[in-house]
């Protein structure tokens, strides 16, 4: 299958969860034998006008990511030039979305659009890439309730399609005993790392390490909690960590606590779930983290790995509960959120749609 990818910018230019989630999927499929073309702003130094990085071949279609007007007029041409099963648009800059489905058209191919929420608000422009997709994709249910409170969109038109992770890159790492309970997050205004700093302090009489793994702006001030709830002694700050260390932390912790106020898809909470964890996450509005282990709450789940709680009380109450849990170091139950199963996905959306635009 041809595909071809409209994203002015990419993760080689900024290193966002969309942007990674996106250059992933290129990666993906194109490991997996497909035709892989990202149309985008330069991002290599040489003059060449394509550039291919992991069998993905990348088209510079302007020189500079500030050049959004020019990039959008060209994908008319450049789009059809490619002769693609399917066009996959990046859901931001927005004002790409509209340019990329005039240039399906043009090629007779459907457009499929990845939105993952990253967008200040839902303005015009924002409501226009959405309602010209014959379908978007998005992360989580979180960002679906999003995406239709603003635009009224066929009930089949969206799809959450979830971050993925590399089940053999877990099961191949080796763990590392850094702590019992794990946070990882950037440490920044909506860290939200004092609700566990909280929970942790009322369980001073109980025998506990954790770990944190991340920095940003908010890094002292959580460490001057700590002093101050006088539990520092008791945490290790790792800062930041390359994928097969994080793994290695969240295999030989026991409980991975993920309390961020805002989370459009919980990545690492994932990566520690996969990784054997218990999964204990503080309920926040504007947070999808409960959706990854909500199946494990409803009555007659045959699993009880799982906490969700809304306040610190309860944060450490399931903290003490998560202790009389085995301890393991890999979770077949989270085998379908592994990259090949999440390409699948991808894939059928790809089939289908080709197939509703009469192209089989």
């Amino acid at each position: 299958m041809r595909v071809v990818f409209v994203a002015l910018e990419t993760a080689f230019h900024r290193g966002s969860e969309a942007n990674y989630r996106v250059r992933g999927l290129a990666e993906r499929l194109a490991a997996r034998g497909h035709d892989v073309v990202v149309l985008c702003g330069k991002w290599w130094t040489s003059a060449d006008e394509t550039w291919t990085e992991n069998d993905v071949t990348y088209e510079a279609v302007v020189e500079d990511v500030d050049a959004e007007r020019s990039f959008r007029w060209a994908l008319t041409t450049r789009i059809p030039r490619r002769s693609p099963d399917v066009v996959h648009a990046a859901g931001t800059p927005a004002s790409q979305v509209p340019a990329a489905k005039k240039g399906a058209r043009m090629a007779r191919a459907p457009l499929v659009t990845e939105w993952y929420g990253d967008v200040d608000g839902y303005g015009r422009t924002e409501r226009k890439a959405l309602s010209k997709p014959d379908r978007v994709l998005v992360p989580s249910e979180l960002v679906e309730t999003e995406v239709r409170e603003h635009v009224d969109l066929a009930a089949d038109a969206v799809e959450v399609v979830p971050n993925s992770v590399d089940v053999d890159r877990i099961r191949a790492t080796d763990p590392v005993r850094a702590g019992d309970v794990v946070y990882a997050r950037r440490l920044d205004e909506g860290a939200n790392l004092e609700s566990l700093l909280l929970a942790l302090a009322e369980l001073r009489q109980t025998d506990w390490t954790a770990t944190v793994v991340g920095d940003g702006p908010e890094r002292e001030a959580y460490e001057r909690q700590a002093r101050d709830l006088r539990i520092d002694d008791r945490i290790t700050w790792l800062g930041e960590c390359t994928r097969d260390e994080r793994i290695s932390v969240y295999r030989g912790a026991h409980v991975f606590a993920q309390t961020a106020n805002e989370c459009l898809f919980p990545t690492e909470f994932l990566w520690a779930l996969a990784s054997g964890c218990v999964g204990i996450v503080e309920y926040h509005a504007n947070s999808s983290a409960h959706e990854l282990v909500e199946h494990y709450l409803k009555p007659g789940g045959d699993r009880d790995r799982a906490f969700r709680t809304t306040s610190e009380q309860e944060l450490a109450d399931a903290i003490r509960d998560a202790a009389s849990l085995d301890r393991l170091d890999y979770d077949p139950a989270f085998d379908e959120y592994d990259h090949d199963a999440v390409l699948e996905t991808y894939l059928q959306c790809y089939r289908e749609e080709v197939e509703a635009a009469g192209l089989f």
